[in-house]
């Protein structure tokens, strides 16, 4: 029943972090320009990865989407891959994490569920990873435009998806490492079964054989008698013949 707890635990932490992942990357403000020396604020410069934006004092934004893939900078592209990548990995890790699980009627013996299940969570772990991964590789160039004195272009700061996207990717950590120690548990209690299987058998066979052999002995004892009396008897039919 704790494994099942364990179980249940996992897919909720590692389903909520993977709707967070793919929520991060249609999420607008990955970055925001920076008030930062500025007295007079008229408009608000954020972007994504898929499009940068301005906004005014009156709040009517104006969008540009990126134009060509090919052209875009290194960073953007990698960040695209990796969150495509881990929302796949995510989908994967969900649908394998209901086949495997003990509450479910499909995947066969407990040990292939268990199997299943450790699969399921090396799919949430990978998802987490690359999630982190695409929102740190951002973060980092962020920071370091801002921190360069040598940058006298717009100034960004950390936009509100990028919390959300380091948030979702420990949630899929935790739950993909909840379901990978299933495998070990699993694995643990059958040995510990099998132990105790052997144990007991041989311990039964150690009473029988012991059993067996004072029943004999006792048996053997009575025959001993037997056959002197009947001795004695026969000496006696003599002795008065």
């Amino acid at each position: 029943m704790s494994g099942m707890f364990q179980e249940i635990v996992a897919l909720v932490l590692a389903t909520s972090g993977w709707v967070l992942e793919s929520s991060t990357l249609s999420t607008d403000y990955w970055k925001v320009s920076s008030n930062d020396g500025s007295v007079i604020t008229t408009s608000t410069f954020w972007a994504n990865l898929w499009k940068q934006c301005v906004t005014d004092s009156t709040g009517i934004s104006n969008c540009r989407d990126f134009q060509s893939m090919l052209a875009l900078d290194g960073y953007l592209q990698a960040c695209r891959g990796l969150m495509i990548a881990s929302i796949c990995s995510g989908l994967f890790g969900s649908v394998f994490a209901l086949v495997g699980m003990k509450c479910t009627k499909v995947g066969g013996s407990d040990r292939n569920k268990a199997r299943i299940a450790c699969f399921a969570g090396v799919n949430f772990i990978l998802s987490g990873v690359c999630s982190l991964s695409a929102c740190s590789l951002y973060a980092h160039r962020i920071t370091t435009e801002f921190f360069d004195p040598m940058f006298m272009s717009q100034k960004y700061e950390l936009g509100a998806a990028l919390f959300i996207g380091w948030a979702g990717a420990i949630l899929c950590i935790l739950g993909g490492s909840i379901f990978c120690f299933s495998l070990t548990d699993s694995f643990s209690r059958t040995h510990s079964q099998a132990n105790y299987i052997y144990t007991g058998a041989a311990s039964h066979s150690h009473i029988t054989a012991y059993t067996r052999g004072q029943t004999k002995s006792v048996n053997e004892r009575p025959a001993a008698d037997n056959s002197n009396s009947s001795r004695m008897q026969h000496f006696d039919k003599n002795v008065y013949v």
